[in-house]
């Protein structure tokens, strides 16, 4: 299918990684060189303008690289950080200045996440006031035991790679209602990206991702984003950006669709 990518499109879960920052203890892999440079070239490839600078579990709570980086894209991006509960209101107000808006929670076992589920709702409550999300990447299977505490984050919240089902599971799965249950307020989104992480019968289509990707968009296209999750870390060979991209007009033909993903629903959560 040919398709034009609209104008302010936004990739919104991109890591970049540079040798000249140090991995954190919490490491659990070397990553790949990944410099802004690279990623502009996919921009160009793709038509895409916007960028959300995730901030990679390998640097921990450092997020030296992740704000180099944002400061290198100027206001066409956005960043998601790794900080502590403690943190001081002065610093949350500097990090927003520079184009924060949000925190990163990874609650995968094995995944490097510094932060603790018990971090989640206080951490919520003070990053609330500033507009910013908490991004929260679990396996989805666990959404029915998390699902009140998720309820109780207030402000914004959006969930990981089409929500992560390690094993993938039906529609009809209590788990993915719990998904769309989660979705029906409307600070909630989720971000339609990385089948390959966790699809059992591979490309190109990933059918079995590409399932619940339609039917979150088939119930709710105004709490779905896109990301393509470049450089795909521990991917190798890394799957196709283009090929990824294109897999978003298979799932949504409708062009205003698509442009709600793209370029509103991203400037909803991340302000631009």
């Amino acid at each position: 299918m040919e398709t034009t990518t609209p104008a302010g499109a936004c990739d919104c879960h991109i890591h970049v990684y540079d040798p000249a920052y140090p991995l954190a203890p919490s490491a659990t892999f070397k990553p790949p060189h990944a410099p802004v440079d690279a990623y502009r070239a996919v921009q160009r490839a793709l038509g895409l303008q916007r960028a959300i600078v995730v901030q990679p579990t390998g640097y921990g709570f450092d997020n030296r690289c992740t704000l180099d980086a944002l400061a290198q894209f100027g206001d066409g991006a956005r960043a998601i950080v790794v900080i502590a509960p403690d943190t001081p209101d002065a610093e949350l107000h500097r990090l927003h200045a520079l184009g924060v808006r949000g925190v990163r929670f990874m609650m995968i076992a094995g995944a490097g996440g510094v932060l603790p589920w018990d971090a989640l709702e206080p951490l919520a409550a003070r990053i609330a006031p500033l507009g910013w999300n908490i991004n929260l990447q679990l396996d989805g299977r666990e959404l029915p035991a998390y699902r009140a505490r998720i309820d109780r984050v207030p402000g914004k919240l959006v969930i990981d790679h089409t929500g992560k089902f390690l094993e993938p599971v039906s529609p009809e799965h209590p788990a993915f209602q719990a998904l769309l249950a989660v979705l029906e307020r409307p600070d909630r989104w989720v971000k339609l990206s990385a089948p390959y992480e966790t699809s059992k019968v591979g490309a190109p289509g990933y059918d079995d991702v590409a399932v619940l990707a339609r039917a979150l968009l088939a119930a709710r296209p105004d709490r779905c984003l896109w990301a393509s999750n470049w450089p795909h870390p521990n991917r190798v060979p890394p799957p196709s950006d283009a090929a990824l991209l294109a897999l978003l007009a298979e799932w949504a033909p409708d062009e205003k669709v698509r442009k709600a993903i793209l370029v509103d629903n991203p400037a909803s959560v991340y302000g631009f």
